[in-house]
């Protein structure tokens, strides 16, 4: 029991962490958001909450925009036992499983196969801080490190400001937290390979295969590149150290090796993804404000919240709070610069190079904006202050080391040195916000700087008493050390730090307000069984991207990292009103198209349009409302299936969109056709009735009186393959982002479906 003490303590602190969920039955999840920010949602409780239900946080939304919404398309896919390729339901049909974060193939998916899919998503979350607090204190624990040090450092890292500000994203954690298991096994195969113990190298090495793929999964990819970058790193440090490089060198590239094939399955179909995509022309500038994090923001690791915080609705500094928070506790943030200026090791070394190096990176240095200048691919689309996975990593390990360094002191005054670095750092903040601070900032911004000075200053003053008594206290207090009391105390002090910086930002929610069931979604839902349609919110708070994910209702608007850049430059030329595709678009990775009057809005099948305000257009006609939501039905909306008397070649995507903006081409009796050189003028006309409409496949009963050519208003993705009656048959790129297929005369059933490859 003793030798499990520490791991039992780490899974009751996380416990306790989540005391609301376990004894309230809240949960781990931004549901608040769903009712308190979003119509038709916030109708459900106008009554009682006319402003809105209360929320928490507005920073933590996009898990239940994005994350939950796509892991519960996973899942229902999963359990009917298909592959969940395809996400029709958001920018007119797109990757599902290659946008990575949908995270199809995590392991821990198991879960959601035998509980409720909130419980199991309230778990996914809880799991995080548990396993990377477990991992890193058996880590360092096979440092040699005592194990009062290593219960700091490991929950340190479960609590820190990384880990806090992503935990209920559920993939960015579930990523991060297999590095020390990483770490471990590097050690452990290194020592296996020194007495040639065969069968625990085998062990040690499916479990470092294991951990990557696991990582890999578990659906963030920066975050899985930060985390392999400091993996080779480490295994290169120790090949340097060891004998028998050549060996040790083989042993890594063959696992490295069998990691990429059981991973084959999501890299392959991501990395087509992003070829595709968007990313590279749609993003931010690296030269914007928080790109990096800001050198002022810098003080946040000593007092997290000095620029306020955005659950208390008083945040002030640049956007946004979570990029920049890289608290890990006072205490452990001593003990970190104690080993730093003290500790002389090599594993002291390796992390402080690491710590010094990320955040070198992380910050507006001129090196560090150099790949962005030279846009080396996927580096520079990835925001640097993710780099605070690394350097928090770091901190923790750090303050492990410098723990079980401290207490193996017989002179412990060095300590003393460090606590006057954090004193006069105390001491110049309230110098600044007392006096100095001048037309800096705002009055209102200056009290909250100082009010959330305090506890930090007090937390300081409490971990510098305890550190000042330890240092000139010897002997014993009762049975035990005076050492191990003092270290109690502080490990105390710094879960008591971590903990109510955490339980400040994270929020806990009804789960009643978790995508309630409500009047207007109700009425799009009962539409689906007359065939697909889209619909489209002319207002951001109706109705917000991937929130129609749940409902299985489909949209053109999308909120992803990664969509079709063909799709966008589409979507661009249309909020334009004219055929200009050039970059950038200014999305930044959300679509909401809202000029309904475009000729391109019916023609991509949206039957609905949504609405706060009464439209009068002799085209929309009012279906339905609901308290300040108004539903309007399309009356030029074009089926998703149709067939075209005429087609004409595009010689350039250019000459396609600007075809398509000609007043005079009529879209529902012409189509253009791409990537051909000669093609057939007209066509036969035809009927084209959809059967069956599903994520992965669709199928259309076609009726024709010669040869003829049909339009599916769904994306062109090389995935999509098509059969006639069986046979294959190839599919077109049409107006410009959609699906054209020829069709010869008489009956025929048309399937178009989706491919892994």
């Amino acid at each position: 029991m003793k030798r499990y003490f520490y791991l039992l303590i780490i899974v009751l602190a996380v416990l306790v962490f989540f005391w609301q969920f376990l004894l309230k039955g809240l949960l781990p999840i931004p549901s608040d958001t769903i009712v308190g920010l979003y119509y038709p949602f916030r109708e459900i409780y106008q009554k009682t909450n006319p402003n809105g239900v209360p929320y928490k946080n507005f920073l933590v939304t996009d898990p239940v925009r994005q994350q939950y919404p796509w892991r519960n398309l996973v899942i229902q896919a999963e359990k009917n036992l298909s592959l969940p390729l395809w996400n029709p339901y958001n920018f007119a049909g797109y990757p599902l499983l290659a946008n990575f974060q949908s995270a199809v193939f995590y392991p821990f998916n198991l879960l959601f196969f035998v509980l409720p899919f909130s419980f199991s998503w309230s778990l996914l979350i809880i799991i995080q801080p548990i396993l990377a607090g477990l991992f890193l204190y058996l880590y360092l624990t096979n440092l040699k490190i005592r194990k009062e040090a290593s219960f700091l450092g490991a929950s340190a890292f479960a609590f820190c400001g990384f880990s806090i500000a992503w935990l209920e994203w559920g993939t960015i954690g579930n990523t991060a937290l297999w590095l020390p298991l990483v770490l471990l096994s590097i050690d452990k195969i290194f020592e296996k390979r020194k007495i040639g113990n065969q069968k625990s190298i085998i062990i040690w090495g499916s479990i470092f295969v294991l951990s990557l793929v696991f990582s890999f999964f578990a659906g963030h990819l920066q975050t899985f590149f930060y985390l392999s970058l400091i993996s080779l790193a480490y295994f290169l440090a120790r090949l340097f150290q060891q004998g028998k490089k050549l060996k040790s060198l083989l042993l890594f590239l063959i696992l490295t090796f069998l990691f990429l094939i059981l991973t084959l399955v999501q890299w392959l179909p991501t990395l087509r993804f992003i070829l595709l995509s968007a990313r590279n022309v749609d993003l931010p500038g690296y030269t914007q404000a928080g790109w990096f994090i800001p050198w002022q923001n810098l003080v946040q690791f000593l007092a997290p919240d000095f620029f306020g915080n955005p659950a208390t609705l008083n945040y002030f500094g640049v956007w946004n709070y979570a990029e920049f928070i890289g608290y890990i506790g006072i205490f452990p943030l001593i003990t970190a610069f104690f080993a730093l200026f003290f500790r002389r090791d090599k594993k002291t070394l390796f992390f402080g190079t690491v710590f010094f190096v990320s955040l070198f990176f992380a910050l507006p240095t001129i090196f560090a904006k150099i790949p962005f200048k030279l846009n080396i691919p996927f580096i520079s689309t990835a925001q640097p202050t993710r780099l605070l996975f690394l350097i928090d990593f770091s901190l923790s390990v750090l303050a492990a080391l410098g723990m079980d360094y401290y207490v193996s002191l017989k002179n412990k005054k060095p300590i003393l040195y460090i606590l006057g670095i954090f004193a006069l750092a105390f001491a110049g903040l309230w110098t600044f916000v007392l006096f100095l601070h001048g037309h800096i900032l705002a009055p209102a911004d200056l009290s909250v700087a100082k009010q959330n000075l305090i506890l930090p200053s007090v937390i300081f003053a409490v971990v510098t008493l305890i550190l000042v008594v330890s240092v000139f206290l010897k002997g014993k207090l009762g049975k035990f050390p005076y050492i191990l009391i003092i270290s109690y105390l502080l490990i105390l002090v710094s879960l008591f730090d971590l903990f109510r910086f955490g339980w400040k930002f994270e929020p806990f929610t009804n789960k009643a307000y978790l995508f309630p069931s409500q009047a207007v979604m109700t009425f799009l839902e009962q539409q689906n069984s007359g065939g697909p349609f889209r619909v489209m919110s002319l207002d951001s708070k109706i109705l917000p991207p991937n929130f129609s994910d749940m409902y299985k209702i489909q949209t053109l608007d999308g909120y992803d990292p990664l969509y079709l850049q063909r799709y966008g430059e589409l979507m661009a030329a249309v909020g334009r009103n004219k055929p200009d595709i050039s970059t950038p678009f200014g999305f930044n990775r959300i679509i909401t198209p809202q000029n309904y009057s475009s000729r391109l809005i019916s023609f991509m099948n949206v039957v609905y349009v949504l609405s706060l305000e009464n439209i009068k257009d002799p085209n929309l006609t009012p279906v339905f409302s609901d308290g300040t939501v108004n539903v309007y039905a399309n009356k030029n909306a074009l089926p998703r299936a149709f067939f075209v008397p005429t087609t004409v070649v595009a010689t350039s995507k250019q000459d396609a969109i600007n075809k398509m903006f000609d007043p005079n081409f009529l879209l529902n009796n012409r189509a253009v056709v791409e990537g051909v050189n000669k093609f057939t003028t007209n066509w036969s006309g035809g009927q084209a009735q959809i059967s069956y409409y599903g994520e992965n496949k669709v199928v259309i009963k076609t009726l024709t009186a010669g040869k003829a050519f049909m339009v599916l208003t769904d994306s062109y993705y090389p995935t999509w393959h098509a059969k006639i009656d069986g046979k294959q048959t190839k599919i077109f790129r049409t107006d410009y982002n959609f699906r054209g297929v020829i069709v010869p005369k008489g009956e025929h059933t048309i399937e178009f479906y989706d491919t892994l490859f």
